[in-house]
């Protein structure tokens, strides 16, 4: 039974052993959209239920009698809501009866069951949970509840600066800052040809074109100075961009190399760990032909002694059939035998015990009893029979008298 459960573990995954967490915490969440905190706990002043109160695990608290009692309390309920009339179930009641009425009442809603009552007389576990979400599913679909998609509100995301250590950037991370520090760059000191462009232009249509050449009036000491000072700003940079395929291209090209050089010195290591390997199998199978040689008649003795112990071996299977079937006509013989001497014991018994001669002598005594009441039967029915015959001799004596005193008395008229 261990092995079988260790294999349906192992055929249902490593996580089968967490989903019941989950449906505890899905039946919760169902069993409150029923609003069974005011129909159940409060009718029956009970706590409340905890995500994993059904859940058979030795990280979780357990007490039987109390979660068998909430089982079938639930249950009870969740038929009742189903609209099939369920009487809800005491502490003092049986819980094979309860038990067997909760799996009827499921299999008549059209749940199935393909597991013992004895799995949910624990209050807890894989199929206790399973019944209880089979039983609120049909409550739901026979009150009319169906799951809408939720709507997640519109919140706008904050920015928020999150300092990580230098170890743990990502190059995501650094292409990001890079093209951030490009930008700012950009916008602090790079010129806007645009915004120059449209300046000079507006300016040309506002104003008309001067009438006299324009002359500087500045010193040319302070504007090769001013020169110096914004000439670095005007140098144009190109930044590395990660994502460039010539970056890549130029990876490969160094890793080619890496590659090559590292494959230079593997080289000879390799070629001498070939022919290291090449001389010992060589030793192998010269030293594997010696044996041979040697043991080549041991080798032969060994193959005689196995075909020997073969023949043996048959010889042994034959005659041990042959026992067998000798000791099942043992066997029957000492069964015809031992009923035998039953038999005799019984007889030898009976011919020793006075008893029989005692039964004759009663069944004599009874004989002799029913032939005298036979007797005066008969005796009663010859007197009967005697006074019938007297009966009707006198009525027939009494005829002919008769007959005689009429005669004359018809002659007289």
């Amino acid at each position: 039974m261990i092995e079988r459960g260790m294999a349906e573990e192992e055929e249902r995954g490593p996580g089968s052993v967490y989903q019941t967490f989950v449906l505890m915490e899905d039946l919760l969440d169902k069993l409150k959209v029923l609003d069974y905190e005011q129909q159940v706990l409060d009718k029956h002043n009970i706590k409340p239920l905890s995500r994993h109160y059904f859940v058979s695990s030795p990280h979780v608290l357990s007490n039987p009698g109390e979660q068998f009692y909430m089982f079938s309390v639930i249950s009870a309920w969740l038929i009742s809501l189903c609209g099939r009339p369920f009487d809800t179930p005491q502490e003092y009641d049986d819980p094979n009866a309860t038990v067997s009425n909760i799996l009827s009442e499921l299999r008549a809603l059209g749940g199935q069951v393909d597991f013992p009552p004895s799995k949910l007389k624990s209050g807890s576990g894989e199929h206790v949970c399973y019944v209880l979400d089979q039983l609120v599913e049909k409550a739901l679909k026979s009150k009319g509840f169906t799951w809408n998609r939720p709507l997640y509100p519109s919140v706008e995301v904050e920015d928020e600066c999150v300092q990580e250590d230098d170890a743990e950037l990502t190059l995501s991370k650094v292409e990001e800052e890079m093209t951030q520090e490009d930008e700012e760059y950009e916008e602090e000191d790079g010129l806007d040809l645009d915004a120059l462009k449209t300046r000079t232009n507006q300016s040309d249509l506002s104003g008309s074109r001067p009438a006299v050449v324009l002359e500087s009036d500045v010193d040319a000491a302070e504007w090769n100075l001013e020169v110096e000072r914004v000439l670095p700003q005007l140098k144009v940079t190109i930044r590395t961009d990660n994502k460039d395929w010539r970056i890549h291209l130029d990876q490969m090209h160094q890793h080619q190399d890496g590659i090559n050089t590292s494959l230079q010195d593997a080289k000879g290591c390799l070629f001498k760990l070939r022919e290291d390997i090449s001389k010992t199998l060589e030793k192998v199978s010269s030293r594997e032909k010696y044996l041979n040689t040697q043991l080549e008649h041991l080798i032969s003795e060994y193959r005689q002694a196995q075909a020997q112990l073969n023949k043996v071996k048959e010889l042994y299977q034959q005659a041990s059939g042959g026992v067998t079937e000798r000791t099942r006509i043992l066997a029957e013989i000492s069964e015809e035998l031992e009923k035998v001497k039953q038999e005799m014991e019984e007889k030898g018994s009976s011919m020793s015990d006075g008893a029989p001669v005692v039964k004759i002598r009663q069944s004599l005594t009874k004989l002799k009893q029913e032939i005298e009441q036979m007797d005066v039967r008969m005796g009663v029915v010859e007197h009967t029979l005697l006074q019938a015959k007297l009966r009707e001799k006198n009525n027939m004596t009494r005829d002919m008298h008769a007959t005689h005193l009429l005669e004359p008395n018809a002659q007289t008229y």
